[in-house]
């Protein structure tokens, strides 16, 4: 049976029958939208992305605790109605994946019914059956708190819809969907699903970022380590990697996005223990964007000599911003600035190698410095 995502609104639906086969899921709109509008991070409404292409027969990826997930077609296909349902509605990327992490997390991407709160969810169409309260569908969103009727949630599309929220979203604001959260786009993603959530457990988000990522790129066919690594506008408003060693730099350190922050972690050749450290990232992706020229040393404090110094208002994609405490004899951390308010770095513990924003780092002092 091949399934198509035909159609987005209140009334459209896509609902499939427990271990339903799966082949194919078209994109809303077209294959060719997918990825056409430029930097995903950039929060952009024309970032939004579409599904490119058939749903695999499964796909495997690791979360932040280094666990192997395996999903089937069945889930990918949730995740491509999340997706398609994403770009209908305008939805910038970076949603679109915090909408992915989010079932992910709550339902495993499933649609689940909840017989023990309502019997009756179990004749509606569904991939199992939930026990979460009164919670039910992709992002277990539950009736009792105004998200919308059973029926209505165990839709993946007016569910997906409810969780974007916005002005076009079913419950107008209340509760309010991620439209409805401001400041959202600029929030790390965990952070920005439990704002939506509100779950006993906000830590739990960011531990799918990495999976979600992956699902993402793979069914929009969009290369998260270019399309998503982009830094300077172009003349047409697309976004794309700067020339030369700069957007070398940008996108050897994109290819190690997910991976998780382990401290002292990194050398040239890429990551040691799993993962990377701030600097450690930064000596990686230096390494390989010169060929093996530039080969830093692995510690901020001593990374800050490296390269030219450049004012602030005249950094560029591919310069290195390093962050101090005030009072403090020299930087605690170090990020690769990727346009805008934009950085690519390898936070803290308990993080991963992700896109962030300088204001993460507000009140600290700012260096920059220009490598090449």
């Amino acid at each position: 049976m091949s399934i198509k995502v035909l159609a987005v609104g209140a009334a459209a639906a896509l609902l499939l029958a427990p271990g339903a086969a799966v082949l194919g899921v078209a994109t809303l709109i077209s294959p060719a939208a997918a990825g056409s509008g430029g930097c995903m991070w950039e929060g952009q409404t024309t970032a939004s992305l579409g599904v490119s292409g058939p749903v695999p027969d499964s796909l495997s990826a690791t979360n932040t605790e280094g666990e192997t997930v395996t999903l089937d077609p069945q889930q990918l296909t949730r995740a491509a109605v999340i997706i398609a349902t994403g770009q209908s509605e305008n939805i910038p990327a970076r949603g679109q994946m915090i909408a992915i992490m989010t079932a992910l997390t709550e339902s495993s991407l499933r649609v689940l019914s909840n017989t023990g709160a309502y019997p009756d969810s179990g004749n509606i169409p569904n991939d199992g059956d939930g026990s979460d309260h009164d919670s039910v569908g992709l992002f277990q969103q539950r009736p009792a708190a105004g998200w919308g009727s059973v029926q209505n949630l165990m839709d993946p599309v007016w569910s997906s819809r409810a969780f974007y929220g916005g002005p076009s979203g079913p419950n107008h604001g209340s509760p309010r969907g991620l439209l409805d959260v401001e400041g959202w786009a600029s929030m790390d993603p965990g952070a920005a699903a439990q704002a939506v959530q509100v779950s006993a457990y906000p830590d739990r988000y960011a531990v799918n970022q990495p999976i979600a990522e992956k699902i993402l790129a793979t069914l929009s066919g969009v290369s998260l380590s270019s399309d998503l690594a982009c830094a300077k506008p172009a003349g047409d408003g697309s976004l794309d990697l700067p020339p030369g060693f700069a957007g070398d730099l940008i996108e050897a350190a994109a290819s190690q996005l997910g991976k998780p922050y382990v401290w002292g972690g990194g050398n040239f050749n890429g990551p040691t223990g799993g993962g990377f450290d701030c600097s450690g990232l930064v000596l990686y992706a230096a390494y390989q964007a010169s060929g093996g020229r530039i080969r830093l040393p692995h510690y901020s404090g001593d990374q800050i000599h490296s390269g030219q110094s450049v004012a602030w208002a005249d950094k560029q994609p591919g310069d290195l911003i390093f962050f101090s405490y005030p009072g403090a004899g020299g930087p605690h951390h170090v990020a690769i600035y990727v346009g805008g308010d934009r950085i690519l770095h390898a936070p803290r513990t308990g993080d991963v190698v992700r896109y962030g924003n300088v204001g993460e780092f507000a009140g600290e002092i700012m260096t920059v410095r220009r490598l090449g």
